[in-house]
């Protein structure tokens, strides 16, 4: 297994960072979502918002990219609606207000060895600048390996019944089943957080034997500027994984394993699907490609679909899309900035470079 259980909050804690904001509505993740959706949602949140599969650090997975394989027509309207959202496509971004200059990049949180291209672009970009903003740096990750070691249980069963006692027989079953794929023997899954146990169904078994130190393009950029001398900031307080989760009750957090564990079959496919959209640009279909599964979904009400989607982006992205742009905007007064943060956060009438737009910012992509 994983040396470091923590591995998935590791470094630029890129699923700490990703997984909530600072204040959010009573349920966050509507639970009357159809279960093939609900089982989708800590995957795509966890890696183009929160966690992602790098082909790299998996060569043994052989996962269908979903999107590619959709018959002609569905793929056009699928990209129809993803682009008739403001900056659908493309990963590097400048902003440009008055002498201020911002880098924006959107990121994919694992290893891959097209970072280095990524990279090579940035590097003189992140030398040059009078700071790198990220999700949360070094420092975050700090606070959050200290609040878990006083802490255990923020991520743990400390005390009372485990999972193996909480939930029903087949689906602990299915659970310890899986995890023991994943390397992670049921004596330590049974102390997981529902929650948690979530985040790692979220990762394919092939994908788990690398995932003890996961860097990705965010700690790549962390690494960039710390050698370069040039500070590091946080676009969030660390804590706000916990709020995401810690808001919801035992029920939803028990309810997303299960429907979790109902999409397992799928989840090299879902896997590859988040990697090729990526790399292409194009993160927004990923969230799309969500919302048509969820419309196709047998006895799914397409208006109740996209009003609880509505509710989901609101929660995950939005609202912490907007809290992020005082912050970005107080740093450009110290000189250009590199910002780096997933990459579904991008795109949108309220993603970050839509309300940069509106704040006055001129947005192009990076040449």
């Amino acid at each position: 297994m994983a040396e470091n259980p923590l591995a998935p909050f590791s470094f630029g804690a890129s699923g700490v960072s990703l997984a909530a904001m600072t204040r959010l509505p009573e349920s966050p993740l509507p639970m009357s979502l159809p279960v093939s959706l609900r089982g989708l949602v800590p995957a795509v949140l966890l890696a183009l918002g929160l966690w992602a599969l790098a082909p790299a650090a998996a060569a043994d997975c052989q996962g269908q990219d979903l999107i590619a394989a959709l018959p002609a027509a569905e793929s056009a309207a699928l990209r129809a609606r993803a682009g008739a959202e403001p900056f659908a496509e493309g990963n590097l971004w400048t902003a440009t207000r008055g002498a201020a200059q911002i880098t924006l990049v959107g990121t994919y949180h694992l290893d891959d060895p097209r970072h280095a291209e990524t990279l090579a672009r940035l590097a003189p970009l992140v030398g040059a600048a009078s700071a790198l903003l990220v999700e949360a740096g070094p420092e975050e990750e700090k606070a959050l390996m200290a609040r878990v070691a006083a802490d255990p249980s923020t991520m743990f069963i400390t005390e009372g019944p485990t999972l193996l006692e909480r939930l029903p027989a087949a689906t602990w079953n299915r659970l310890s089943r899986a995890l023991s794929e994943r390397g992670i023997p049921g004596f330590m899954a049974a102390k997981f957080q529902p929650w948690y146990a979530t985040v790692i169904l979220a990762i394919p078994p092939c994908a788990m034997a690398n995932m003890a130190e996961p860097k990705g393009l965010d700690g790549m950029l962390i690494d960039t500027a710390t050698a370069a001398g040039v500070p590091i900031k946080a676009l969030e307080p660390y804590d706000t994984v916990f709020k995401l989760f810690g808001d919801m009750t035992e029920a939803q957090q028990i309810a997303m394993v299960d429907s979790s564990l109902a999409t397992e079959d799928q989840a090299e496919d879902f896997a590859a699907t988040l990697v090729a959209a990526y790399f292409r640009g194009e993160s927004r279909l990923v969230w799309e490609m969500m919302r048509k599964m969820a419309h196709d979904a047998p006895g799914a009400d397409p208006a109740e679909v996209d009003a609880e989607f509505a509710v989901m982006e609101k929660a995950l992205m939005e609202d912490r899309n907007r809290a992020w742009i005082p912050v970005i905007d107080a740093a450009s007064a110290e000189g250009p900035l590199v910002v780096a943060f997933g990459a579904l956060h991008l795109s949108g009438r309220a993603g970050v470079l839509n309300l940069l737009a509106e704040d006055g910012w001129v947005l192009a992509p990076l040449r």
